[in-house]
């Protein structure tokens, strides 16, 4: 049980400074008083927590960050860019104590590296408590030198004598209540006095349950706010705090109480008792009772995909039995079947669906950090963050979206200087936006920079002898060559770019995905690159088509129309090939011939129109067997490197059918031609 608390902990924490290296830039952009009280109490958050499940080097660590923004929600301290970039180094070493996994000698030694002096003696500097905290802690937050207080010390100070009884199953759940008493030393005197009054005979006791209780006298400039706060995480625990006054040293109290071991001290709940200390249960138990969510592990969720997976294909199976036993009980019974599956997979996908916010948020950092590197002032502006996408899919888009966001701030916008003597705005701006569109999600990042050099990309590809010096290339097709292997216009290597791997990574992940790229670029105006990415990689609407004695599966998101194809369509020679659709032209492949499979050219044969980077292109196949759920199956390392497959599925007769990665398939079509689908002109 205590790990899982821990792993809880570490868990809730990864979340916290997420969140909060989002709150510092955005405080950056506009001092909010709502913002700065959600950053304090992260920090508090973090710190309290990182006591009570053995990380005190963070939390004595983040002591100090707390600090500093204690005052700034006081109004004593400025926000200005020298905090938010200490906050965010501190963040970043706050990241750096979670992954050693607690307290031990890399914790230690970590604290009392250069990095963490360096950003404590700032926080200090900037607090102005450089002289308090040298007497009363170590450069790194370590215990307070203990020292008996003189009268003079004693004004502003309160006494207060505190209650605590943990709840029964409290070590069960992680909790350090050895730890909650060193923080409550922290705050000033302290006398402790133990009520073991609840611990039964040996034979009876249970090593698990948390059965002693404390009575402790604290005297404390911080007030009763700061003792509050020191059970903030202790859920349903007997806790009241009383208030004594100021009536001289703690050690010459005269109504001290003493707790005699076997007369049990009164123990008060803060709920029913004690309004100050019911100010604090109260939120808690009403954050508890408005929760409406659990923290479940990602891949728990994938064995829930993987075991729905299964009941799509039973479903299926139980379908095409219905269909050769004609019985209309079953029948009855198969459509409820596919009403409730079709109810869960939604269910279960909505689940695993996140909105892009969460990418998008992590790239306000990159471009803050690389603008100043590279010396340009450029912001970052952010559309559709609630559009929803799979996360397996957001996980690996992440890389991608970085190498093009730094491509655009480092190739695509200008310095401040050249922007204004061109006329612009001497700021540049990076668009990141996202929307859905069908079974697609475009995510589209765009700059109002000096765009791409067609010339130079074709001197560079001709350079490279990627195409032919005669070539005649579109400018879309330009543009695309940027997406090539080692390709790069940069003059200078830096450590940013100019290496030409970049673009070839995010291009290989988004085929891997089963998107598509499209570039649109104005030389002097900007550059747009829009990703068109699946909304789900694990179960798919898929159009069943026939294609010889084989059934294949082409994703319904990539499917526009299917048409009768010409029987005079039959007589012509393989090779490219057009279609009159209404008004339009367009071009389709034969896939016997890309597939190798023998031509056996049938009557009534279809052509299923698909859209690709744009473009329409179609499919012949023998014939179109319907529509219907697909679990997506992996291929075996000896198959999935084949172009044109994205994976496979199992039928409901048990055969298995391979899905069409449509847009992989017409681009290996046009380079194994060296012509294909082509817009018409």
């Amino acid at each position: 049980m205590i790990e899982q608390a821990t792993e809880a902990f570490v868990l809730e924490a990864r979340e916290l400074l997420a969140e909060l290296e989002t709150f510092f830039l955005e405080l950056e952009d506009e001092v909010s008083a709502a913002r700065i009280d959600e950053i304090f109490r992260a920090l508090h958050t973090v710190k309290g927590s990182g006591s009570m499940f053995g990380y005190t080097a963070l939390s004595r660590f983040t002591h100090h960050f707390e600090n500093a923004y204690d005052l700034v929600r006081d109004g004593q301290l400025e926000v200005e860019r020298n905090l938010i970039d200490l906050s965010l180094s501190a963040r970043d070493l706050m990241i750096s104590f979670l992954d050693l996994g607690g307290d031990g000698p890399e914790a230690e030694a970590l604290l009392e590296s250069e990095d963490v002096m360096r950003i404590v003696s700032q926080l200090t500097g900037l607090t102005g408590q450089h002289e308090n905290e040298a007497e009363t802690k170590g450069a790194t937050g370590t215990e307070p030198v203990q020292s008996t207080p003189s009268q003079a010390e004693q004004a502003g100070r309160t006494r207060f004598r505190v209650r605590f009884r943990p709840a029964v199953d409290a070590l069960r759940n992680g909790m350090r209540p050895d730890l909650l008493l060193r923080e409550l030393e922290d705050l000033g005197s302290t006398s402790v006095e133990l009520d073991v009054s609840a611990v039964p005979r040996l034979t009876d006791l249970d090593p698990t349950d948390a059965l002693i209780g404390w009575v402790l006298e604290v005297e404390t400039s911080e007030g009763r706010e700061a003792i509050e706060d020191v059970f903030i995480f202790a859920d349903d625990a007997d806790l009241s705090i009383e208030e004594l006054g100021c009536e001289g040293p703690l050690a010459e109290t005269a109504n001290t109480p003493s707790v005699d071991a076997a007369s049990p001290a009164p123990a008060v709940s803060a709920k029913k008792t004690d309004p100050a200390a019911q100010s604090v249960a109260t939120p808690k138990a009403t954050a508890m009772a408005k929760s409406e969510s659990i923290r479940v592990t990602s891949s728990r969720l994938d064995d829930m995909m993987d075991a729905l997976g299964e009941l799509v294909i039973a479903q299926a199976r139980l379908e095409a039995v219905s269909e050769e036993m004609g019985s209309p009980t079953l029948e009855t019974v198969v459509e409820d079947m596919q009403r409730l599956v079709m109810g869960l997979r939604d269910a279960t996908l909505s689940i695993r669906m996140l909105p892009v916010e969460s990418v998008f948020g992590k790239f306000r950092r990159v471009v803050r950090d690389l603008s100043a590197d590279l010396g340009k002032d450029v912001r970052l502006l952010t559309e559709g963050g609630e559009t929803e996408i799979d996360k397996n899919v957001i996980d690996r888009i992440s890389e991608p979206l970085v190498h093009m966001i730094r491509n655009s701030i480092d190739h695509g916008l200008e310095t401040a200087q050249e922007r204004t003597e061109l006329g612009k705005p001497a700021q540049g701006t990076v668009w990141l936006s996202a929307c859905q569109e069908g079974g697609e999600i475009l995510v589209s990042i765009e700059d109002n920079g000096k765009g791409l050099d067609a010339e130079a990309i074709r001197a560079r590809a001709v350079e490279r002898e990627l195409i032919d010096a005669n070539a005649e290339l579109s400018v879309q097709d330009l543009h695309q060559l940027i997406f090539e292997p080692g390709f790069s216009t940069a003059k200078i290597v830096s450590a940013v770019s100019g290496r030409g791997v970049g673009m070839d990574a995010v291009k290989t992940t988004i085929d891997a995905l089963g998107g598509s790229i499209t570039v649109l670029s104005r030389a002097g105006q900007g550059t747009r690159i829009t990703l068109r990415l699946p909304v789900t990689m694990a179960i798919i609407d898929g159009l069943r088509v026939r294609l010889g004695d084989s059934v294949y599966v082409i994703p319904l998101s990539a499917v526009e129309e299917c048409v009768e194809m010409d029987e005079a369509e039959n007589l012509r020679e393989s090779g490219r090939s057009l279609l009159q659709i209404r008004d339009e032209t367009v071009p389709y492949l034969e896939l016997e011939e890309l597939f190798g499979q023998q031509a056996r050219p049938e009557a009534g044969r279809r052509i299923v129109v698909v859209r690709v980077d744009g473009v329409r292109a179609g499919l012949v196949v023998d014939d179109i067997l319907g529509q219907s759920q697909t679990v997506i199956k992996g291929l075996s390392i000896y198959h999935r490197d084949i172009p044109g497959l994205g994976g496979a599925t199992i039928l409901g007769d048990g055969r298995v059918a391979l899905i069409i990665d449509v847009v992989t398939l017409i681009r290996w079509a046009e380079t194994r031609r060296g012509q294909g689908p082509r817009k018409a002109a």
